[in-house]
C-alpha cells in the first residue's frame, strides 16, 4: 500500500523517515526542496498533490496550519481533485476542531475518509517515534490507520467524533504553555532571590511540583538552550487557536487569554523561533533577571 507523507518540517521530516524505516512505501511533498531531497535520499519518492491523491491509498498530513491543510487538500491541483473513494487522509497537524469537522464533511461526499490525528511530544518525539496520537473520527478509518501509528508514536487513542482530536491537542496545548509560564515565573522568583536555580529544580521536581515540562525544560532554560523542539511559533498558534475556539463556544480561559499576550510580547521581541522553554524570556525580563546555572 502506497502511502503519502505531505509537511516535512520540523516535526514531519523525523515522521517521515521512521516511517521510511518501517518499511512503508512512502510518496512525499513539500514546499521546501531541501527537506524533501533529504527524505528522498532515505528513500521516498517526490510527488505532488494531486499524484499523491491519485497513486496513495493513506494520506498523512503534517503541516503548520488548517489553512495550509485546506489549501493541500482543496485548492487547484491539491489531493481532492484526484483522490479516490476508500482513501483515508490523516490530518496531525496542530488545527480547530472547526477545521477538521469541515475537511471531515467535504471528504466523506467523495468517498474519503478523513482523521483529525494532532500530536503531543515535540521534535525529540518525532524523532523517537514516541509521540503521543490523539485523534477524532470513524473508528473504522482509526483501525485502518493504527499500523502506522504504531511506527510513529507511543502511543494512540480515538477520542471521538471529528474535531475531537484537535480539541484534545488544544487542551494539551493549555496545559504544557501555561505549565511552562508558571515554572518560569516561579523560577525567575527563586533566581532573583539568589538561589541556585539547579539546585531548586532538583529540590522540587521529585515532590508535587515535579512533572514532565518542569524535567524537560528546567535543565534547558538554566543552559540557555532555547533550540526548538516546540518553538514558539507554533504554540502562539495554538494558543491563538485556543482563545478562538473558547470564544466560540462561551469558555471563559483568563489564564490562557493572558498566556497569549505572553506570547504576542515574545513575538514582538524576536523570540517566535525559540524552542516553549523561552517563554521564561518574558519573566526574565520582567524581573531583570536570567535563570541559569551559577559558576
Amino acid at each position: 500500500m502506497k502511502v503519502g507523507f505531505i509537511g516535512l518540517g520540523i516535526m514531519g521530516r523525523p515522521m517521515a523517515k521512521n516511517m521510511l524505516k518501517a518499511g512503508v512505501d512512502l510518496m512525499v511533498a513539500d514546499l521546501n526542496k531541501e527537506a524533501v531531497a533529504d527524505v528522498v535520499a532515505a528513500g521516498a519518492v517526490e510527488a505532488s498533490y494531486a499524484e499523491i491523491g491519485e497513486k496513495c491509498e493513506r494520506i498523512i498530513i503534517m503541516v503548520p496550519s488548517g489553512a495550509i491543510t485546506k489549501s493541500i487538500l482543496f485548492d487547484e491541483g491539491g489531493v481532492a481533485s484526484t483522490v479516490k473513494a476508500g482513501t483515508i487522509i490523516c490530518d496531525m497537524s496542530s488545527v480547530t476542531p472547526v477545521e477538521s469537522k469541515e475537511c471531515y464533511t467535504a471528504l466523506k461526499e467523495k468517498g474519503v475518509g478523513f482523521l483529525d490525528a494532532p500530536v503531543s511530544g515535540g521534535e525529540p518525539g518525532a524523532v523517537a517515534g514516541t509521540l503521543a496520537i490523539m485523534a477524532g473520527g470513524d473508528e473504522k478509518d482509526f483501525n485502518e490507520m493504527k499500523e502506522y501509528f504504531d511506527i510513529l508514536g507511543s502511543s494512540a487513542l480515538l477520542i471521538g467524533e471529528s474535531g475531537s482530536g484537535s480539541v484534545t491537542k488544544l487542551a494539551n496545548q493549555v496545559i504544557v504553555n501555561n505549565t511552562i509560564a508558571v515554572v518560569s515565573e516561579a523560577f525567575v522568583l527563586a533566581t532573583k532571590a539568589g538561589a541556585d536555580p539547579q539546585k531548586v529544580y532538583e529540590a522540587i521536581r521529585g515532590g508535587l511540583a515535579g512533572s514532565a515540562v518542569l524535567d524537560a525544560k528546567i535543565p534547558m532554560i538554566v543552559e540557555r538552550n532555547f533550540k526548538p523542539g516546540g518553538p514558539i511559533r507554533i504554540n502562539h498558534k495554538d494558543i491563538k487557536n485556543v482563545v478562538n475556539t473558547a470564544h466560540s463556544i462561551d469558555v471563559p480561559i483568563p489564564y490562557t487569554a493572558q498566556l497569549y499576550e505572553i506570547l504576542q510580547t515574545l513575538k514582538i521581541h524576536g523570540h517566535m523561533n525559540d524552542d516553549h522553554g523561552g517563554i521564561v524570556q518574558y519573566f526574565e525580563k520582567l524581573a531583570d533577571v536570567e535563570v541559569k546555572k551559577f559558576d
